[in-house]
Protein backbone atom coordinates (compact mmCIF):
# COMPACT_ATOMS: atom_id res chain seq x y z
CA UNK A 1 0.00 0.00 0.00
CA UNK A 2 1.42 3.46 -0.91
CA UNK A 3 1.79 5.61 1.53
CA UNK A 4 2.52 9.55 1.50
CA UNK A 5 5.10 10.81 3.58
CA UNK A 6 3.86 13.24 5.96
CA UNK A 7 6.28 16.16 6.80
CA UNK A 8 6.79 19.04 8.31
CA UNK A 9 6.46 22.44 6.30
CA UNK A 10 10.29 23.19 6.48
CA UNK A 11 11.13 19.68 5.09
CA UNK A 12 8.53 20.49 2.00
CA UNK A 13 10.18 23.37 1.47
CA UNK A 14 13.03 21.02 0.32
CA UNK A 15 11.77 19.72 -2.04
CA UNK A 16 11.12 22.98 -4.24
CA UNK A 17 13.66 23.35 -6.92
CA UNK A 18 15.32 26.23 -7.89
CA UNK A 19 13.66 28.14 -10.84
CA UNK A 20 10.65 26.21 -9.96
CA UNK A 21 7.13 26.73 -11.44
CA UNK A 22 4.78 26.64 -8.30
CA UNK A 23 1.07 26.93 -8.06
CA UNK A 24 -0.48 27.98 -5.10
CA UNK A 25 -4.25 27.19 -4.38
CA UNK A 26 -6.20 30.06 -1.76
CA UNK A 27 -8.54 32.79 -2.07
CA UNK A 28 -7.08 35.64 0.06
CA UNK A 29 -7.31 33.71 3.79
CA UNK A 30 -9.47 31.00 2.05
CA UNK A 31 -7.78 27.94 1.21
CA UNK A 32 -4.66 29.57 2.12
CA UNK A 33 -1.62 26.74 2.58
CA UNK A 34 -0.15 29.32 4.52
CA UNK A 35 2.23 26.93 7.10
CA UNK A 36 4.12 25.89 3.54
CA UNK A 37 4.48 29.17 2.32
CA UNK A 38 5.77 29.92 5.68
CA UNK A 39 8.34 27.13 5.27
CA UNK A 40 9.80 28.27 2.11
CA UNK A 41 10.38 31.78 3.42
CA UNK A 42 11.80 30.25 6.53
CA UNK A 43 14.17 27.49 4.06
CA UNK A 44 15.39 31.03 1.87
CA UNK A 45 16.12 32.83 4.84
CA UNK A 46 18.05 29.79 6.29
CA UNK A 47 19.61 28.69 2.84
CA UNK A 48 18.81 31.45 0.40
CA UNK A 49 17.11 28.55 -1.34
CA UNK A 50 14.38 27.90 -3.34
CA UNK A 51 16.06 30.80 -6.11
CA UNK A 52 14.00 32.32 -9.00
CA UNK A 53 11.02 30.89 -8.26
CA UNK A 54 7.68 31.86 -10.57
CA UNK A 55 4.96 31.28 -8.44
CA UNK A 56 1.19 31.21 -9.99
CA UNK A 57 -2.20 32.02 -7.78
CA UNK A 58 -5.20 31.84 -9.26
CA UNK A 59 -6.67 33.94 -7.05
CA UNK A 60 -5.12 35.81 -4.28
CA UNK A 61 -2.60 34.10 -1.56
CA UNK A 62 -2.97 35.49 1.68
CA UNK A 63 -3.61 38.83 2.92
CA UNK A 64 -2.47 41.73 5.66
CA UNK A 65 -4.70 39.90 8.38
CA UNK A 66 -2.89 37.68 10.05
CA UNK A 67 -2.24 35.20 7.17
CA UNK A 68 0.17 36.20 5.33
CA UNK A 69 0.45 34.78 2.16
CA UNK A 70 2.54 35.38 -0.61
CA UNK A 71 4.18 37.77 1.42
CA UNK A 72 6.43 34.47 2.86
CA UNK A 73 7.54 35.08 -0.64
CA UNK A 74 8.14 38.31 -1.39
CA UNK A 75 12.13 38.63 -1.45
CA UNK A 76 14.66 39.53 -3.60
CA UNK A 77 16.18 36.23 -5.21
CA UNK A 78 13.61 33.84 -4.40
CA UNK A 79 10.77 35.12 -6.00
CA UNK A 80 11.37 35.66 -9.74
CA UNK A 81 8.39 36.25 -11.81
CA UNK A 82 4.52 36.36 -10.10
CA UNK A 83 1.14 36.05 -12.46
CA UNK A 84 -2.34 36.16 -10.29
CA UNK A 85 -5.76 36.86 -10.65
CA UNK A 86 -5.91 38.97 -8.23
CA UNK A 87 -2.99 40.34 -4.83
CA UNK A 88 -2.89 40.67 -1.41
CA UNK A 89 -5.43 43.57 -0.64
CA UNK A 90 -3.90 45.10 2.85
CA UNK A 91 -4.85 47.03 5.45
CA UNK A 92 -6.15 50.57 5.44
CA UNK A 93 -3.92 51.45 8.49
CA UNK A 94 -0.69 49.62 7.78
CA UNK A 95 2.17 49.85 4.98
CA UNK A 96 1.29 48.08 1.98
CA UNK A 97 2.08 44.19 1.66
CA UNK A 98 5.32 43.26 0.62
CA UNK A 99 5.02 41.83 -2.79
CA UNK A 100 3.13 45.38 -3.99
CA UNK A 101 6.39 46.73 -2.65
CA UNK A 102 8.11 44.60 -4.93
CA UNK A 103 6.19 45.27 -7.53
CA UNK A 104 6.56 48.81 -7.37
CA UNK A 105 10.09 48.68 -6.41
CA UNK A 106 10.93 46.84 -9.77
CA UNK A 107 12.26 43.44 -8.30
CA UNK A 108 9.87 40.88 -9.50
CA UNK A 109 8.14 40.53 -12.92
CA UNK A 110 3.89 40.44 -12.39
CA UNK A 111 1.38 40.08 -14.01
CA UNK A 112 -2.25 40.37 -13.43
CA UNK A 113 -4.38 38.14 -15.09
CA UNK A 114 -8.32 36.58 -14.62
CA UNK A 115 -8.91 34.07 -12.25
CA UNK A 116 -11.29 32.16 -14.12
CA UNK A 117 -8.69 31.93 -17.41
CA UNK A 118 -6.00 30.90 -14.76
CA UNK A 119 -7.87 28.10 -14.03
CA UNK A 120 -8.05 27.10 -17.31
CA UNK A 121 -4.37 27.65 -18.20
CA UNK A 122 -4.11 24.89 -15.61
CA UNK A 123 -6.85 22.24 -17.16
CA UNK A 124 -4.78 23.18 -20.38
CA UNK A 125 -1.35 22.18 -18.81
CA UNK A 126 -2.83 19.17 -17.18
CA UNK A 127 -4.04 17.86 -20.83
CA UNK A 128 -1.00 18.98 -23.03
CA UNK A 129 -2.80 21.35 -24.82
CA UNK A 130 -1.24 24.35 -25.84
CA UNK A 131 -3.32 27.69 -23.65
CA UNK A 132 -6.17 28.94 -23.56
CA UNK A 133 -8.64 30.76 -26.61
CA UNK A 134 -11.06 32.95 -25.20
CA UNK A 135 -12.55 36.88 -25.24
CA UNK A 136 -12.19 37.52 -21.76
CA UNK A 137 -10.01 40.31 -21.27
CA UNK A 138 -10.18 41.67 -25.03
CA UNK A 139 -10.45 45.69 -24.79
CA UNK A 140 -8.99 45.95 -21.58
CA UNK A 141 -5.42 46.01 -19.12
CA UNK A 142 -4.88 42.10 -20.51
CA UNK A 143 -5.07 42.78 -24.01
CA UNK A 144 -1.68 42.89 -25.26
CA UNK A 145 -2.21 45.90 -27.11
CA UNK A 146 -2.91 48.04 -24.00
CA UNK A 147 -0.99 46.53 -20.75
CA UNK A 148 -0.90 42.56 -21.49
CA UNK A 149 -1.73 41.94 -18.03
CA UNK A 150 1.99 43.53 -17.23
CA UNK A 151 2.00 45.49 -13.63
CA UNK A 152 6.00 47.16 -13.63
CA UNK A 153 8.96 48.12 -15.88
CA UNK A 154 11.02 45.22 -15.35
CA UNK A 155 7.42 42.65 -17.00
CA UNK A 156 8.60 43.07 -20.17
CA UNK A 157 7.72 39.33 -21.53
CA UNK A 158 4.15 39.10 -23.56
CA UNK A 159 2.37 36.14 -22.46
CA UNK A 160 -0.66 37.56 -23.85
CA UNK A 161 -1.55 37.12 -27.85
CA UNK A 162 -4.20 38.30 -30.16
CA UNK A 163 -5.08 35.81 -32.67
CA UNK A 164 -8.18 35.09 -35.18
CA UNK A 165 -10.56 32.04 -35.06
CA UNK A 166 -13.17 32.06 -37.93
CA UNK A 167 -13.74 35.32 -37.81
CA UNK A 168 -13.50 36.04 -34.58
CA UNK A 169 -10.67 37.95 -32.19
CA UNK A 170 -9.85 36.45 -29.51
CA UNK A 171 -7.09 36.23 -26.77
CA UNK A 172 -4.68 33.56 -26.22
CA UNK A 173 -2.91 32.64 -22.81
CA UNK A 174 -0.59 29.92 -22.60
CA UNK A 175 -0.66 26.99 -20.55
CA UNK A 176 0.61 26.54 -17.45
CA UNK A 177 2.47 23.52 -16.50
CA UNK A 178 3.91 23.70 -12.74
CA UNK A 179 6.58 21.89 -11.25
CA UNK A 180 4.97 22.06 -8.33
CA UNK A 181 1.34 22.67 -6.68
CA UNK A 182 0.45 23.72 -3.32
CA UNK A 183 -2.69 23.34 -1.99
CA UNK A 184 -5.17 22.92 1.12
CA UNK A 185 -7.77 20.65 2.19
CA UNK A 186 -8.97 19.61 6.26
CA UNK A 187 -8.21 15.94 5.88
CA UNK A 188 -5.80 13.95 4.46
CA UNK A 189 -5.38 9.95 4.89
CA UNK A 190 -1.72 8.31 4.80
CA UNK A 191 -2.93 7.53 0.74
CA UNK A 192 -3.20 11.25 0.14
CA UNK A 193 -6.70 11.44 -0.62
CA UNK A 194 -7.68 14.69 0.65
CA UNK A 195 -11.46 16.35 1.83
CA UNK A 196 -12.90 19.50 2.40
CA UNK A 197 -15.21 18.78 4.97
CA UNK A 198 -14.10 21.89 6.90
CA UNK A 199 -13.25 24.59 3.87
CA UNK A 200 -15.46 27.26 2.02
CA UNK A 201 -14.12 26.01 -1.20
CA UNK A 202 -12.26 23.22 -2.78
CA UNK A 203 -11.32 26.44 -4.92
CA UNK A 204 -8.96 24.65 -7.77
CA UNK A 205 -7.37 22.28 -5.82
CA UNK A 206 -8.06 19.67 -8.08
CA UNK A 207 -6.77 21.46 -11.57
CA UNK A 208 -4.03 22.58 -10.04
CA UNK A 209 -2.91 19.32 -8.59
CA UNK A 210 -3.69 17.25 -12.38
CA UNK A 211 -1.47 20.37 -13.98
CA UNK A 212 1.79 18.94 -11.98
CA UNK A 213 0.98 15.65 -11.31
CA UNK A 214 0.62 15.03 -15.07
CA UNK A 215 3.79 16.86 -16.03
CA UNK A 216 6.00 15.32 -13.52
CA UNK A 217 5.90 17.98 -10.84
CA UNK A 218 5.31 17.72 -6.87
CA UNK A 219 1.97 18.03 -4.99
CA UNK A 220 2.03 19.10 -1.47
CA UNK A 221 -1.24 19.47 0.82
CA UNK A 222 -1.78 21.00 3.50
CA UNK A 223 -4.41 19.64 5.96
CA UNK A 224 -5.71 19.95 9.61
CA UNK A 225 -5.38 16.11 10.09
CA UNK A 226 -4.54 13.45 8.86
CA UNK A 227 -6.42 9.67 9.32
CA UNK A 228 -6.25 6.02 8.70
CA UNK A 229 -6.23 4.85 4.92
CA UNK A 230 -9.33 3.97 4.26
CA UNK A 231 -11.70 5.86 6.45
CA UNK A 232 -12.83 8.51 4.10
CA UNK A 233 -15.74 7.88 2.31
CA UNK A 234 -15.36 8.26 -1.21
CA UNK A 235 -17.44 10.43 -2.09
CA UNK A 236 -16.46 13.14 0.23
CA UNK A 237 -12.60 12.59 -1.88
CA UNK A 238 -12.40 15.92 -4.34
CA UNK A 239 -8.63 15.08 -4.74
CA UNK A 240 -7.46 11.59 -4.98
CA UNK A 241 -4.12 10.52 -3.61
CA UNK A 242 -3.01 9.01 -6.55
CA UNK A 243 -1.87 13.42 -7.02
CA UNK A 244 -0.24 13.63 -3.52
CA UNK A 245 3.23 13.71 -3.17
CA UNK A 246 3.69 15.21 0.55
CA UNK A 247 1.79 15.94 3.46
CA UNK A 248 1.88 19.07 5.46
CA UNK A 249 -0.28 19.27 9.34
CA UNK A 250 -1.22 22.63 10.41
CA UNK A 251 -3.92 21.56 12.86
CA UNK A 252 -4.12 25.00 13.43
CA UNK A 253 -4.99 26.33 9.80
CA UNK A 254 -7.62 29.42 9.59
CA UNK A 255 -10.78 28.21 7.55
CA UNK A 256 -10.50 31.55 6.27
CA UNK A 257 -9.26 35.09 6.65
CA UNK A 258 -9.82 36.03 10.54
CA UNK A 259 -11.65 32.89 11.08
CA UNK A 260 -10.83 30.03 12.61
CA UNK A 261 -13.92 28.06 11.84
CA UNK A 262 -17.43 28.53 11.46
CA UNK A 263 -19.25 25.49 10.16
CA UNK A 264 -22.05 27.68 8.38
CA UNK A 265 -19.72 28.43 5.92
CA UNK A 266 -18.59 25.32 4.92
CA UNK A 267 -21.96 24.01 5.19
CA UNK A 268 -22.11 21.29 7.58
CA UNK A 269 -24.85 23.12 9.81
CA UNK A 270 -27.62 25.81 8.61
CA UNK A 271 -27.59 29.13 11.14
CA UNK A 272 -30.31 31.53 11.78
CA UNK A 273 -29.92 34.68 9.31
CA UNK A 274 -30.49 36.70 12.33
CA UNK A 275 -26.74 36.71 12.94
CA UNK A 276 -26.74 39.25 10.32
CA UNK A 277 -26.42 42.66 11.47
CA UNK A 278 -28.06 45.33 9.46
CA UNK A 279 -26.12 47.53 6.90
CA UNK A 280 -25.36 51.00 8.46
CA UNK A 281 -27.16 53.64 7.55
CA UNK A 282 -25.30 55.35 4.82
CA UNK A 283 -25.00 56.10 1.17
CA UNK A 284 -23.55 53.03 0.48
CA UNK A 285 -26.40 51.80 1.82
CA UNK A 286 -28.84 53.59 -0.21
CA UNK A 287 -26.46 52.44 -3.35
CA UNK A 288 -27.61 49.24 -1.97
CA UNK A 289 -30.63 49.13 -1.90
CA UNK A 290 -31.39 51.04 -5.24
CA UNK A 291 -29.04 48.01 -6.90
CA UNK A 292 -31.26 45.23 -5.02
CA UNK A 293 -34.13 46.52 -7.27
CA UNK A 294 -33.28 45.49 -10.56
CA UNK A 295 -33.46 41.49 -8.83
CA UNK A 296 -36.61 39.44 -9.36
CA UNK A 297 -37.62 36.49 -6.98
CA UNK A 298 -35.81 33.20 -8.57
CA UNK A 299 -32.92 35.06 -10.13
CA UNK A 300 -29.22 33.88 -10.00
CA UNK A 301 -26.84 36.46 -9.64
CA UNK A 302 -23.21 36.85 -9.48
CA UNK A 303 -21.76 39.23 -6.68
CA UNK A 304 -18.65 41.05 -6.21
CA UNK A 305 -16.49 43.06 -3.91
CA UNK A 306 -17.35 46.62 -2.64
CA UNK A 307 -20.48 48.29 -1.98
CA UNK A 308 -22.55 45.39 -3.94
CA UNK A 309 -21.44 43.20 -1.47
CA UNK A 310 -23.84 44.71 0.80
CA UNK A 311 -26.88 43.98 -1.22
CA UNK A 312 -27.44 40.15 -0.07
CA UNK A 313 -27.58 42.16 3.10
CA UNK A 314 -30.19 44.61 2.14
CA UNK A 315 -32.58 41.19 0.78
CA UNK A 316 -31.90 40.01 4.14
CA UNK A 317 -33.49 43.02 5.88
CA UNK A 318 -36.14 42.91 3.57
CA UNK A 319 -37.30 39.20 4.42
CA UNK A 320 -35.97 37.93 1.07
CA UNK A 321 -32.66 36.38 1.93
CA UNK A 322 -33.22 33.43 0.39
CA UNK A 323 -35.07 34.38 -2.60
CA UNK A 324 -32.20 35.16 -5.23
CA UNK A 325 -29.56 32.41 -5.48
CA UNK A 326 -26.34 33.84 -5.48
CA UNK A 327 -23.20 32.68 -7.00
CA UNK A 328 -19.75 33.48 -6.13
CA UNK A 329 -16.60 32.85 -7.92
CA UNK A 330 -14.53 31.27 -5.21
CA UNK A 331 -17.71 28.49 -5.74
CA UNK A 332 -20.43 29.19 -3.26
CA UNK A 333 -23.64 28.84 -4.37
CA UNK A 334 -26.59 29.86 -2.77
CA UNK A 335 -26.98 30.98 0.68
CA UNK A 336 -26.13 34.66 1.81
CA UNK A 337 -22.38 35.85 0.88
CA UNK A 338 -20.37 37.62 3.78
CA UNK A 339 -18.87 40.65 3.44
CA UNK A 340 -15.18 41.75 5.21
CA UNK A 341 -12.40 39.42 6.08
CA UNK A 342 -14.75 36.45 4.99
CA UNK A 343 -15.58 37.90 1.83
CA UNK A 344 -15.70 34.72 -0.86
CA UNK A 345 -17.38 32.56 1.78
CA UNK A 346 -21.36 32.72 1.97
CA UNK A 347 -23.63 31.35 4.87
CA UNK A 348 -25.62 28.72 4.27
CA UNK A 349 -24.78 27.48 0.75
CA UNK A 350 -26.60 25.36 -1.00
CA UNK A 351 -23.46 23.99 -2.79
CA UNK A 352 -19.90 24.20 -2.75
CA UNK A 353 -18.16 23.97 -6.24
CA UNK A 354 -14.93 24.02 -7.18
CA UNK A 355 -13.82 27.46 -8.63
CA UNK A 356 -12.86 26.12 -12.19
CA UNK A 357 -16.16 24.94 -12.48
CA UNK A 358 -18.17 28.28 -11.70
CA UNK A 359 -16.22 29.88 -13.94
CA UNK A 360 -17.76 27.61 -16.60
CA UNK A 361 -21.09 29.15 -15.09
CA UNK A 362 -19.88 32.82 -14.64
CA UNK A 363 -17.98 33.09 -18.31
CA UNK A 364 -21.18 31.49 -20.19
CA UNK A 365 -23.52 34.03 -18.98
CA UNK A 366 -25.51 31.38 -16.48
CA UNK A 367 -27.07 33.71 -14.61
CA UNK A 368 -29.21 36.89 -14.50
CA UNK A 369 -27.23 39.72 -13.49
CA UNK A 370 -23.47 40.72 -12.09
CA UNK A 371 -22.95 43.16 -9.43
CA UNK A 372 -19.41 44.56 -8.87
CA UNK A 373 -17.83 48.07 -8.31
CA UNK A 374 -16.18 50.60 -9.68
CA UNK A 375 -13.05 53.41 -9.21
CA UNK A 376 -13.42 55.23 -12.23
CA UNK A 377 -15.71 54.81 -15.17
CA UNK A 378 -15.05 57.09 -18.24
CA UNK A 379 -17.28 58.64 -21.06
CA UNK A 380 -17.33 55.56 -22.64
CA UNK A 381 -18.17 53.36 -20.33
CA UNK A 382 -15.23 51.51 -19.28
CA UNK A 383 -14.46 51.06 -16.13
CA UNK A 384 -11.48 50.88 -13.86
CA UNK A 385 -11.62 48.55 -11.00
CA UNK A 386 -7.78 47.44 -10.75
CA UNK A 387 -5.98 49.92 -10.57
CA UNK A 388 -5.44 53.29 -7.87
CA UNK A 389 -5.01 56.33 -9.98
CA UNK A 390 -1.86 57.81 -9.39
CA UNK A 391 -0.05 54.60 -8.16
CA UNK A 392 1.72 51.63 -9.63
CA UNK A 393 0.18 48.89 -8.29
CA UNK A 394 -2.97 47.44 -8.91
CA UNK A 395 -6.54 47.07 -5.91
CA UNK A 396 -6.84 43.80 -5.39
CA UNK A 397 -6.42 43.13 -9.18
CA UNK A 398 -8.83 42.02 -11.74
CA UNK A 399 -9.92 38.78 -9.85
CA UNK A 400 -12.48 36.81 -11.44
CA UNK A 401 -14.21 40.80 -12.77
CA UNK A 402 -13.02 39.96 -16.24
CA UNK A 403 -14.37 36.43 -16.31
CA UNK A 404 -17.40 37.54 -15.24
CA UNK A 405 -18.22 40.76 -16.98
CA UNK A 406 -17.12 39.48 -20.44
CA UNK A 407 -20.20 38.00 -21.05
CA UNK A 408 -23.07 39.05 -18.36
CA UNK A 409 -26.46 39.94 -19.88
CA UNK A 410 -26.68 42.58 -16.62
CA UNK A 411 -24.05 44.19 -15.43
CA UNK A 412 -25.34 46.48 -12.40
CA UNK A 413 -21.63 48.48 -10.86
CA UNK A 414 -22.33 50.07 -7.95
CA UNK A 415 -20.45 53.36 -6.55
CA UNK A 416 -20.44 56.36 -5.32
CA UNK A 417 -20.36 59.25 -7.69
CA UNK A 418 -16.87 61.62 -5.73
CA UNK A 419 -14.52 60.13 -3.62
CA UNK A 420 -12.39 61.91 -0.97
CA UNK A 421 -13.70 63.75 2.08
CA UNK A 422 -17.12 64.25 1.84
CA UNK A 423 -20.48 65.17 4.11
CA UNK A 424 -23.77 63.57 2.45
CA UNK A 425 -26.17 62.88 3.75
CA UNK A 426 -30.00 61.37 3.68
CA UNK A 427 -32.55 63.27 5.60
CA UNK A 428 -36.25 63.68 5.10
CA UNK A 429 -36.20 61.26 1.72
CA UNK A 430 -33.52 63.61 0.16
CA UNK A 431 -30.30 63.30 -0.61
CA UNK A 432 -28.17 66.26 1.05
CA UNK A 433 -24.71 67.51 -0.01
CA UNK A 434 -23.17 69.14 2.01
CA UNK A 435 -19.34 68.77 0.99
CA UNK A 436 -18.85 66.89 -2.16
CA UNK A 437 -15.81 64.70 -2.75
CA UNK A 438 -12.92 66.63 -4.22
CA UNK A 439 -11.76 63.26 -6.37
CA UNK A 440 -13.60 62.63 -9.35
CA UNK A 441 -15.10 59.22 -10.67
CA UNK A 442 -16.91 59.89 -13.74
CA UNK A 443 -13.76 60.84 -15.78
CA UNK A 444 -12.73 61.57 -19.12
CA UNK A 445 -10.29 58.51 -19.37
CA UNK A 446 -9.88 55.99 -17.09
CA UNK A 447 -6.54 55.37 -15.60
CA UNK A 448 -6.61 51.32 -16.57
CA UNK A 449 -9.49 49.56 -18.62
CA UNK A 450 -10.61 46.62 -16.77
CA UNK A 451 -14.16 46.51 -18.45
CA UNK A 452 -14.48 47.89 -22.12
CA UNK A 453 -17.79 49.92 -22.39
CA UNK A 454 -17.31 49.19 -26.33
CA UNK A 455 -17.55 45.49 -26.54
CA UNK A 456 -20.61 45.87 -24.09
CA UNK A 457 -22.22 47.72 -26.73
CA UNK A 458 -21.05 46.05 -29.71
CA UNK A 459 -22.35 42.29 -27.54
CA UNK A 460 -25.87 44.28 -26.37
CA UNK A 461 -24.92 44.00 -22.60
CA UNK A 462 -27.13 46.22 -20.92
CA UNK A 463 -25.02 48.02 -17.81
CA UNK A 464 -25.95 50.03 -15.53
CA UNK A 465 -24.10 52.33 -12.99
CA UNK A 466 -25.72 53.10 -9.60
CA UNK A 467 -24.46 55.43 -7.34
CA UNK A 468 -26.18 57.80 -4.31
CA UNK A 469 -27.24 60.48 -6.23
CA UNK A 470 -28.83 59.04 -10.04
CA UNK A 471 -28.48 56.25 -12.05
CA UNK A 472 -26.50 56.14 -16.09
CA UNK A 473 -27.45 53.65 -18.76
CA UNK A 474 -24.41 52.83 -21.43
CA UNK A 475 -26.14 53.89 -24.47
CA UNK A 476 -24.71 53.97 -27.97
CA UNK A 477 -25.20 57.98 -27.84
CA UNK A 478 -23.02 57.67 -24.75
CA UNK A 479 -23.14 57.70 -20.64
CA UNK A 480 -26.91 58.14 -20.11
CA UNK A 481 -28.52 59.30 -16.91
CA UNK A 482 -32.03 58.12 -16.51
CA UNK A 483 -32.57 58.30 -12.70
CA UNK A 484 -32.24 61.00 -10.06
CA UNK A 485 -32.30 61.39 -6.46
CA UNK A 486 -34.50 63.61 -4.89
CA UNK A 487 -32.73 66.38 -3.16
CA UNK A 488 -29.89 66.09 -5.99
CA UNK A 489 -29.83 68.86 -8.53
CA UNK A 490 -29.42 67.53 -12.22
CA UNK A 491 -26.71 70.59 -13.18
CA UNK A 492 -24.72 71.08 -10.11
CA UNK A 493 -24.28 67.19 -8.35
CA UNK A 494 -24.46 65.59 -11.79
CA UNK A 495 -23.83 66.85 -14.86
CA UNK A 496 -21.09 69.76 -13.48
CA UNK A 497 -19.76 67.07 -11.40
CA UNK A 498 -18.55 64.69 -14.61
CA UNK A 499 -15.71 65.04 -16.41
CA UNK A 500 -17.47 64.57 -19.70
CA UNK A 501 -20.67 65.77 -21.15
CA UNK A 502 -23.46 62.92 -19.79
CA UNK A 503 -26.65 62.46 -21.91
CA UNK A 504 -29.85 63.06 -20.02
CA UNK A 505 -33.27 60.64 -20.52
CA UNK A 506 -35.77 62.19 -22.16
CA UNK A 507 -37.98 59.78 -20.01
CA UNK A 508 -35.73 61.00 -16.62
CA UNK A 509 -37.22 59.85 -13.36
CA UNK A 510 -36.37 60.16 -9.77
CA UNK A 511 -35.35 57.18 -8.21
CA UNK A 512 -37.54 55.13 -5.80
CA UNK A 513 -38.51 57.09 -2.91
CA UNK A 514 -38.29 54.15 -0.53
CA UNK A 515 -34.71 53.74 -0.94
CA UNK A 516 -34.04 56.91 0.92
CA UNK A 517 -36.16 56.59 4.40
CA UNK A 518 -34.30 54.32 6.73
CA UNK A 519 -37.35 51.62 7.50
CA UNK A 520 -37.93 48.53 5.26
CA UNK A 521 -38.56 49.25 1.65
CA UNK A 522 -41.06 46.33 1.67
CA UNK A 523 -39.47 44.82 -1.23
CA UNK A 524 -41.20 42.86 -3.35
CA UNK A 525 -38.29 41.86 -6.30
CA UNK A 526 -40.89 43.00 -9.09
CA UNK A 527 -39.07 42.11 -12.55
CA UNK A 528 -38.43 46.01 -13.10
CA UNK A 529 -37.77 48.75 -10.50
CA UNK A 530 -40.28 51.22 -9.79
CA UNK A 531 -40.08 54.53 -10.67
CA UNK A 532 -41.41 57.78 -10.14
CA UNK A 533 -41.55 60.31 -12.88
CA UNK A 534 -40.71 63.80 -12.68
CA UNK A 535 -43.20 66.58 -12.99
Amino acid sequence: MREVPVMTARMAADLIPDGAIVSVSSSSGLGCPDAVLRGIGERFADVARPRGLTTVHPIAAGDSYGIRGIDHLARVGLLERVIAGSYPSGASNAPPPEIWQMIERNEVEAYNFPSGVLFQMHRAGATGQPGVLTMVGLDTFIDPRRDGGRMNDVTTEELVEVTAFHGEEYLFFPSVRPDVAIIRATTADLRGNLTFEQEGSVLGTLDQAYAAHNNGGLVIAQVKRVVQAGSLHPQSVRVPGILVDAIVVDPNQMQTTQTQYDPAISGEVRTSLDVIEPAAWNIEKIIARRAALELADGDTVNLGFGISALVPRILVEEGMGEDVTWVLEQGAVGGIPLTGFAFGCALNPQALMSSSDQFTLLQGAGFQHTMLSFLEVDRNGNVNVHHLPGRRHVTAGVGGFADISSAARSIIFCGSFTAGRREIKVDDGKVIIGTDGAIAKFVDTVTAVTFSGRRALAQGQRVLYVTERCVMELRAQGMTVVEIAPGIELQADILDRAAFPLTVADDLTYMDPRIFRPVPMGLDLAPTAPSVALG
